[in-house]
């Protein structure tokens, strides 16, 4: 039972330092000129692309920035979606570690990454196209700019993280601006505020909140691990392996993408665990591994003004994920069987 608990936090340890350079990263962009001024590339034309191949690094720190960033408006929910399909946690060391040969490893882990690549890629640009058809613009914020005049003792008016200016003009170049940035959506976790800060007030900006913050998503990413690992502990990893052996060839894609909606890394190590074993097909483990965002979609889930879409994204995950496995399942029955 102690194991659940190292476990746990151990987990959430690995996690910690992706949490704090995120929350620091987001205070540079709402605050820094450079910084902010280089937020536009993160919904670019590479941004689906470029999120699905950043999924596929075997960590679920990614992820969980992915999530943050989108939360903030960083990011489109096209280059969220190719993040999130080309996450797979853990499962990619499980199978080097297995005992399956070589070859079979080289096979499996290329093909994964390549129809993960691909679809998360695919569905990003999808998505964004869909949202720009709609009208939505897919430059998540505006950037700050802090303008300088060598005439004024501070900046011109900019527009906040909702697109409306509450800066107050004076109308002359020796008096200057103040711009409040009063958050994008309701239910941010912090107001963002344009003014310069003295050196206590960077320390506290862009170190001491980010580090709060970082702590209170780490605490509640701790409760939902030991919830988990709890659950596996009490019901037995054994029990999961066993029911997924026999679940039956048509059942194991439905079956496994039900498993891999859990937020935690136990979901892709047990996926992986059976699919070396011979447990699974090929396209059953993709199906759950489509499906899990490591611990991605958690955070989502802990915006409770936003349940509804985080319900939305996961679900339209989980759809996909069995489409995915009942498909590539399809193909392998019809071509013939290859020996590696």
């Amino acid at each position: 039972m102690w194991d659940v608990v190292l476990d746990a936090l151990l987990d959430t340890l690995k996690l910690f330092p992706f949490l704090l350079l995120l929350y620091i990263l987001i205070e540079l962009m709402e605050h820094n000129t450079r910084v902010g001024r280089a937020n536009a590339a993160l919904a670019g034309r590479w941004a689906p692309l470029l999120g699905s191949a950043t999924g596929l690094i075997p960590m679920c720190g990614f992820s969980v920035m992915a999530a943050k960033l989108y939360e903030r408006k960083y990011v489109t929910l096209g280059t969220l979606l190719a993040v999130f399909i080309a996450t797979s946690d853990e499962a990619f060391l499980v199978m080097l570690v297995s005992d399956m040969g070589w070859l079979d490893k080289l096979v499996s882990i290329l093909s994964i990454c390549g129809i993960k690549l691909v679809l998360g890629a695919g569905v990003g640009y999808l998505a964004d196209a869909l949202a720009k058809r709609r009208g939505a613009s897919l430059v998540p914020m505006p950037v700050i700019d802090y303008e300088e005049d060598d005439h004024a003792e501070g900046g011109h008016d900019r527009e906040g993280e909702n697109g409306h200016a509450h800066g107050h003009a004076h109308g002359h170049a020796h008096e200057h601006a103040h711009a409040h940035e009063h958050g994008a959506h309701a239910g941010d976790e912090f107001t963002a505020c344009e003014h310069k800060h003295g050196k206590k007030g960077n320390l506290s900006l862009y170190f001491v909140s980010p580090l709060l913050h970082a702590l209170q998503v780490a605490a509640f990413v701790l409760l939902v691990n030991l919830v988990f690992g709890f659950l596996f502990f009490f019901v037995g990893e054994e029990r999961v392996i066993g029911f997924l052996q026999g679940s039956g060839y048509w059942y194991q894609p439905l079956i496994c993408s039900v498993l891999g909606l859990v937020p935690n890394c136990a979901s892709t190590v047990i996926l992986a665990e059976v699919y070396a074993m011979g447990g699974i097909s090929f396209g059953s483990c993709l199906a759950g591994l489509v499906v899990n965002t490591g611990l991605g979609c958690l955070v989502l889930f802990k915006n409770a003004k936003a349940l509804r879409r985080a319900l939305l994204i996961c679900a339209f995950l989980f759809v996909l994920g069995i489409a995915v496995g009942y498909a590539v399942n399809a193909v392998a029955l019809a071509l013939p069987p290859i020996s590696l």
